[in-house]
């Protein structure tokens, strides 16, 4: 099925978009890859403009077109007490104007039957206490997504995935840490990597615009102190 696709990840070094890339490249598809970390990829803090330009422009001159553009890269979280000014703007450029401009740059020469999936986060939805600059990214590509879905409308799909808890070691747990979440287990990268598959298939040919959130049902769980053994310690 993705034979030859051309696919375009952030943050695709490592975590859950080296599994995204991972599974792509199984199926015999080309991912472009830009991570800021040292590799065998284009190697780029995307924050800035002129790196997202160089890195769509060597994507383009390479293959002419890309067919799904995977929006990964994880901003930086910090809160309020200690986050600062720059840091929140670096926070919002590397989580929601990134995919933007790059949604942008490739405008002319996504293919037919193109997708984007951004990954958000369960945390577009729910909060810890300093998280503020993850969370409002994260918010913010949530809301993009619809926006670019019907900017887009009948020339690319454009989907969101709100991760939960997710091990990107696959390390397995048990306890609390594994039932707080409904399905009983805490999630690991193939459970968004599958996602992402799904969406970008002529399978989901009907969907866009849409936001889907895999966390095990933990922010479907009501807690109440004292209720099934949970407490809040303060």
């Amino acid at each position: 099925m993705f034979k030859d696709k051309v696919v375009v990840i952030t943050g695709g070094a490592q975590g859950i978009g080296k599994c995204i890339a991972r599974e792509f490249e199984t199926q015999g598809a080309h991912c472009c890859i830009i991570d800021a970390k040292p590799g065998g990829h284009f190697v780029g803090d995307i924050s800035k403009k002129e790196v997202l330009e160089e890195f769509s422009a060597d994507v383009i001159k390479q293959y002419g077109r890309v067919d799904y553009l995977i929006n990964n890269a994880a901003p930086l979280m910090k809160g309020i007490e200690e986050c600062s000014y720059e840091e929140f703007q670096y926070a919002l450029a590397v989580g929601v104007s990134a995919p933007f401009y790059l949604a942008k740059l490739f405008r002319d020469h996504f293919a037919k039957g193109a997708s984007i999936i951004n990954i958000s986060s369960s945390r577009d939805r729910m909060s810890q206490a300093q998280t503020e600059s993850y969370t409002a990214a994260k918010g913010g590509i949530a809301a993009l997504t619809h926006a670019l879905a019907v900017s887009f409308s009948g020339r690319v799909r454009v989907n969101s995935i709100s991760p939960g808890w997710i091990d990107t070691d696959f390390a397995e747990y048990e306890g609390p840490d594994a039932y707080q979440q409904p399905a009983g287990r805490v999630g690991n990268p193939m459970d968004i990597a599958n996602m992402v598959m799904f969406l970008c298939s002529d399978k989901a040919g009907f969907i866009t615009g849409e936001n889907i959130c895999i966390d095990g049902g933990m922010t479907k769980q009501m807690i109440y102190h004292g209720d099934e053994g949970w407490s809040l310690g303060r």
